[in-house]
């Protein structure tokens, strides 16, 4: 009965827990790491998200404060208002739109010259005071965009620094109990050898001593009879046959030479009345098919010497047609005869 090593059976057990621990710790390390960079993504994203929104917001209020329609040069071209804008043809006698040939004003008569200057002064400035607070409400609103986005991206930058810092701790921790496990275990495999060593050596020892000691060795004949009987042996103790046995061998061997050579002799009569049937067989063919030759020789001179007779027979008879039947020809006077009357 083989014996079952329950201390090998125990090591491959505690190694195989042993790979599934630490398969086991590689596999939530990588899922951690894959946590934190989808958080790092997430952020970089979020981001990126809120960057373009500002822009966008900066590009729509720069563009509602200062490339309004009404500014731009073009505009009284294609103003839906104009109508309603537009004056009458004419105001008043000092209408400054009445032509010369109206008669209504003169060259040199600028009569509202002053008025219309400090008039003009007070527009441009109002428009320069306008242009400036609007440039300056324009800045304000950049700057507090751009405070906004800096405050923003130092609180993401912020969270990824303590996140990473938090990883970093947690993969120090990781890899400190790793080397504390991975040293006990080689503390233990070692140990684990030298008993594995030692117990090889006595094993190996007491194998030796058992092997000097028996049968085999010893070549004891006795050992290879079977328990089944005289007729069977032990293969593996079996350290050859007896010279009787080897003689009942060699007998056996030359009968079946003789035998074999007994039965090479027959295969070979056969093989000579074979061919003797396949020559007699072949030249009673041959014979045959020259017989048919000759029949066949002699059956086609017979049908030539009947189609000559019935050829000099059709020839005689055309000879005969041509002399008797077909010798009175009609003449001339045969066929004047007819059609000699109106009838």
């Amino acid at each position: 009965m083989q014996r079952v090593d329950k201390e090998a059976l125990d090591t491959q057990v505690k190694d195989r827990k042993i790979q599934e621990a630490a398969e086991k710790a590689r596999n939530e390390e990588l899922a951690n790491e894959m946590k934190q960079n989808d958080k790092i993504m997430c952020l970089l994203e979020q981001r990126q998200k809120n960057a373009i929104r500002n822009i966008n917001k900066a590009i729509n209020e720069f563009q509602k404060n200062f490339q309004k329609p009404e500014a731009r040069r073009e505009f009284d071209l294609s103003d839906p208002q104009a109508l309603k804008k537009d004056r009458p043809a004419r105001l008043s006698d000092d209408d400054p739109r009445c032509t010369v040939s109206g008669l209504q004003k003169f060259m040199g008569e600028d009569l509202n010259y002053d008025q219309r200057v400090k008039f003009q002064k007070e527009q441009f400035r109002e428009w320069s005071l306008q242009q400036q607070r609007d440039w300056k409400n324009a800045l304000a609103d950049q700057k507090f965009a751009d405070d906004l986005h800096d405050k923003n991206r130092i609180e993401i930058d912020q969270k990824t620094m303590e996140q990473q810092r938090k990883e970093e701790e947690n993969r120090r921790a990781v890899c400190a109990a790793t080397k504390d496990f991975n040293r006990t275990q080689a503390a233990e495999v070692a140990d684990r050898k030298k008993l594995e060593k030692y117990q090889k050596m006595k094993d190996d020892m007491d194998e030796i001593s058992s092997l000097l000691q028996g049968d085999l060795l010893s070549e004891n004949p006795d050992q290879a009879i079977s328990s089944f009987g005289p007729h069977r042996v032990v293969t593996d103790r079996w350290k050859g046959m007896s010279q009787d046995q080897l003689m009942a061998i060699r007998n056996s061997q030359q009968q079946q030479v003789l035998e074999k050579l007994r039965l090479k002799e027959e295969e070979r009569r056969r093989d000579a009345e074979w061919d003797k049937q396949s020559i007699q067989i072949a030249r009673a063919q041959l014979i045959l098919e020259r017989q048919q030759q000759r029949q066949n020789r002699e059956r086609r001179q017979a049908l030539d010497n009947i189609n000559a007779e019935l050829s000099q027979e059709q020839k005689s008879k055309n000879i005969s047609l041509k002399e008797e039947e077909y010798s009175n020809f009609p003449t001339d006077e045969y066929y004047a005869q007819f059609n000699t009357t109106s009838r």
